[in-house]
């Protein structure tokens, strides 16, 4: 069962203005946790509010009102994401992994750049309350099995030193594959699946011999290792997201607009169950991360210097 319920009355708050600034004006151990889209420091398009990356300051500052356990998921570019990585690091974040967001209509910035394939999301937490990622809430779908079919398959269990076969629980029946720190959109995807072919797995439960474990009764297991018994492309065992033309609408002059899916799915995996829980965005742009939590029923905070993208933000939640 889905442990965020949609709350009616959830709320998105834009707030214009510098985000260094703003944040200085919120409650310290207040904010949830944060989902942005910073500055690559590429002067992408000319743009000037892209000219640098955010430093320790702004990544103590974001550190002092997130509340401790928080967990803070950051876009980088390829070029700077280390300058990136090291600001948050440095500022006394917990670096947890980064993530890799896989997408396929990428265009060089120049003559003699690369075409441009993928972004890094740099995941971290504040320390503190140890709080886990939503891994259930995140897990790739895959066919449904009933539990006459896992039965007939039977699962096994290690119970003290004693191995033996018994009946699956609803708990114990696939919930999906974990989720992977590799996410793909939609067109990246197709082209993966168009060199892998379309391959069935296995079905069934496998059993994970575990090591130097050896008693009267032989060999133990470590854990059972689920087989979907799906077929597809590799594509399947990853996440996929694009964005839409909806969300590229005439009124949307965003050039760097990230998929409303794929940060739903990001937030999904770092949002607490608490129904009053908030989650940051201090650079808005656009507002998808507003749109994300919006749809999802979750509370937003939106920062953003420029007026035009609150405006565009504002159309977009209305």
């Amino acid at each position: 069962m889905n442990q965020h319920k949609t709350d009616l009355f959830s709320s998105q708050k834009i707030i214009h203005g510098d985000c260094l600034e703003k944040m200085r004006n919120v409650e310290s151990n207040s904010i949830d946790c944060i989902l942005t889209d910073p500055p690559y420091g590429l002067n992408f398009m000319g743009k000037h509010w892209d000219k640098g990356i955010p430093g320790v300051e702004f990544w103590k500052e974001a550190l002092r009102i997130s509340k401790p356990g928080a967990h803070l998921l950051a876009f980088g570019g390829t070029r700077t994401y280390h300058r990136l990585v090291c600001a948050i690091e440095d500022a006394g974040w917990e670096i947890r992994d980064c993530l890799m967001w896989i997408y396929g209509s990428g265009f060089p910035k120049g003559k003699t750049c690369l075409k441009p394939a993928w972004e890094p999301i740099i995941l971290s937490r504040k320390k503190g309350n140890v709080r886990h990622l939503n891994i259930d809430e995140c897990r790739i779908g895959t066919h449904e099995y009933s539990q006459d079919q896992w039965s007939k398959k039977g699962l096994s269990r290690v119970t003290g030193n004693d191995y033996g076969i018994h009946k699956p629980s609803d708990t114990e029946l696939p919930k999906g594959r974990w989720p992977a720190n590799i996410l793909f959109d939609e067109e990246a995807a197709a082209m993966l699946d168009e060199h892998t072919g379309n391959r069935p797995s296995s079905s069934g439960i496998r059993e994970r011999k575990a090591k130097n474990i050896n008693t009267l009764s032989g060999p133990q297991t470590e854990g059972n290792f689920e087989s979907y018994g799906d077929f597809g492309g590799a594509s399947r065992f990853f996440y996929c997201a694009k964005a839409s033309s909806a969300e590229r609408g005439e009124f949307n002059r965003h050039p760097t607009v990230k998929p409303v899916k794929l940060l739903e799915y990001l937030l999904k995996l770092i949002m607490p169950p608490s129904q009053n829980a908030v989650v940051l965005d201090p650079f808005m742009g656009s507002g998808s991360t507003l749109v994300a939590a919006k749809n999802l029923g979750f509370n937003a905070i939106g920062i953003e210097i420029e007026k035009d993208y609150c405006e565009i933000a504002s159309k977009r939640l209305s």
